[in-house]
């Protein structure tokens, strides 16, 4: 499943793993608007989707790893260190569970401002 997420500065798109319970409430929810919120590297939005932390949720994942924060009903967007990483780590605020990574540069992320409108669609395959 792939979807595309957009801000005012740009877009980007991930390739998400369809086969899993968080990825098909998400996968209902969409398209959807949000209001990205930054946390040192990390781009975040509330998703209107709720779900349990899966068994293999993880705290720290690689830049570009698209993750459900499930504490805040939020796509997880890290594109390098947060406020409580060590090092150069990608470290959550907590153990989110791992949907699949963004396609290209994680990087793009750093144009996202606090308060930026966000679109999360679908793309059809």
């Amino acid at each position: 499943m792939q979807i595309r997420i957009s801000w005012p500065a740009g877009n980007i798109t991930a390739t998400l793993a369809g086969d899993t319970q968080t990825g098909r409430a998400l996968a209902k929810a969409l398209p959807l608007t949000s209001t990205a919120h930054t946390w040192g590297e990390e781009v975040y939005f509330d998703t209107g989707v709720s779900v349990s932390r899966e068994t293999d949720a993880r705290q720290v994942v690689e830049p570009g790893t698209v993750a459900f924060w499930t504490d805040g009903d939020a796509l997880a967007l890290p594109y390098g260190p947060t406020p409580i990483s060590r090092g150069n780590e990608c470290r959550l605020a907590s153990p989110c569970n791992v949907l699949g990574s963004l396609d290209g540069d994680a990087g793009l992320l750093a144009t996202v401002r606090d308060g930026d409108p966000v679109r999360v669609e679908l793309i059809e395959q």
